[in-house]
């Protein structure tokens, strides 16, 4: 064909840093802390209705079920996200649910997102984001977190990570559609406090702007931090999606079961979007969640609940994977919440030189040296920031800490060994 065939849409958004760096773990790594998935198995319990809901005689869960959501899983959402956000939610109109947070995001996009109109996006930010807001004919505006340097000789913490009110106010204006907010942030692990969402909420409000709030790691605070749902906030619940995940909530990413809680004045549209596209998502799977929360809804607050186990076993592995890298010389940000702790990487230049006036940054080739030559894989936190601004941060990398014992060690079995050879003369 002579005519062009892709659309417009399409045009630079067709590169991926998973697709690369997936490849090159599974090609290289012998310890894959990179792509962010539990290796672990999720909680008995679920495995167990899980088993129940495809052996038992419920033969139409292998069928369609209500296209915007299993009925059994939009009641129990409604119920407890009405209780946390001190909302009355229907289940039929303020819930939607999603083939996993990652439609969710792609359905607000496409719903609320015109040509000419702006989306204000924090920096590090999930990587999907800009090329969902270009696909919709918006054009992403950019405001960074911006390091402070601890006191003391502390290690940094994702709290030290802050935005600039000033800087933050200057990127609103009347072409602002919406701003995505991720908190806990992926890739920092950054809890983003009350006083700072009642600013972005407060910025919301005066310039009648929307709020897409991608809540997937809602569960995973460290620390006794608080996480605080913005649409809880004055004024924020009639402009709020919020979006969250069973994969992260419950330990499996593979199930693929995302929503979206809102009021309905939004939710209509996004189920437009889903009815059009998607259109349903897996009756079995959604069964199995629906039962995973009503269990975790009688127990919610208890020691035994998963939502109060989790984040305590979550917490001891990142404490783990924190003494491995200061070990090491590494200079890890510890991360009040989410899968991930990003490092800086500064100490091992001598081991990677830079290239000067290389396209490429300096932690992509970095993360690339480090799982041919030592079978490690982690992700360049460079790959979390829009083009023009990946050089300002090109000296961290991503881990995941979402592992089993025995992943984690060989990860400070690698470490260790590459510490004797950089001591060794």
């Amino acid at each position: 064909m002579s005519r062009p065939v892709q659309a417009r849409r399409l045009e630079g958004v067709d590169k991926n840093i998973w697709v690369e760096f997936v490849k090159l773990a599974a090609t290289y790594s012998t310890v894959n802390l990179g792509q962010g998935f539990p290796d672990f198995p999720p909680p008995d319990f679920l495995k167990e209705e899980f088993t129940r809901a495809l052996s038992g005689e419920k033969h139409m869960l292998h069928q369609y079920t209500r296209a915007f959501g299993h009925p059994p899983l939009v009641k129990i959402l409604a119920q407890l996200f009405g209780k946390l956000l001190g909302q009355d939610l229907d289940p039929m109109t303020n819930v939607m649910v999603t083939v996993g947070a990652y439609q969710a995001l792609f359905c607000c996009f496409q719903a609320f997102v015109d040509e000419g109109d702006e989306v204000i996006i924090i920096e590090p930010f999930f990587d999907c984001y800009e090329p969902m807001v270009k696909m919709a004919g918006g054009t992403p505006v950019f405001i960074p977190l911006r390091p402070k340097a601890p006191k003391d000789g502390k290690l940094m913490s994702s709290a030290d990570w802050q935005l600039d009110p000033a800087e933050l106010a200057s990127k609103f204006s009347e072409r602002t559609k919406a701003i995505v907010l991720n908190s806990p942030n992926n890739p920092l692990g950054k809890v983003f406090s009350r006083e700072e969402l009642e600013l972005i909420a407060d910025l919301c409000v005066k310039h009648d702007a929307l709020c897409i709030s991608d809540e997937v790691y809602e569960w995973l605070v460290y620390d006794g931090k608080e996480h605080v749902r913005i649409a809880s906030l004055q004024g924020m619940w009639d402009r709020t999606v919020s979006i969250g995940s069973a994969g992260k909530t419950f330990s499996v990413t593979g199930w693929k079961v995302g929503w979206t809680v809102g009021p309905n004045r939004l939710l209509q549209h996004i189920r437009t979007v889903h009815q059009n596209s998607v259109y349903h998502c897996a009756t079995a799977a959604q069964e199995v969640v629906a039962q995973g929360f009503q269990r975790e809804f009688e127990h919610y607050g208890k020691p035994d609940s998963y939502f109060v186990q989790l984040p305590k076993e979550m917490q001891q592995k990142r404490d783990q994977l924190v003494q491995s890298l200061v070990a090491v010389g590494m200079k890890p940000i510890v991360p009040e919440g989410t899968y991930f702790l990003v490092a800086d990487i500064s100490e091992f230049k001598s081991d990677v030189p830079d290239v000067p006036n290389s396209d490429e940054p300096y932690d992509s080739r970095f993360a690339k040296w480090m799982v041919k030559n030592k079978g490690l894989a982690a992700i360049p936190l460079s790959a979390f920031y829009c083009g023009p601004h990946k050089n300002n941060y090109n000296s961290f990398i991503r881990f995941c800490f979402a592992k089993e014992e025995a992943t984690l060690k060989a990860a400070d079995d690698i470490l260790q060994k590459w510490k004797l050879e950089k001591t060794t003369p």
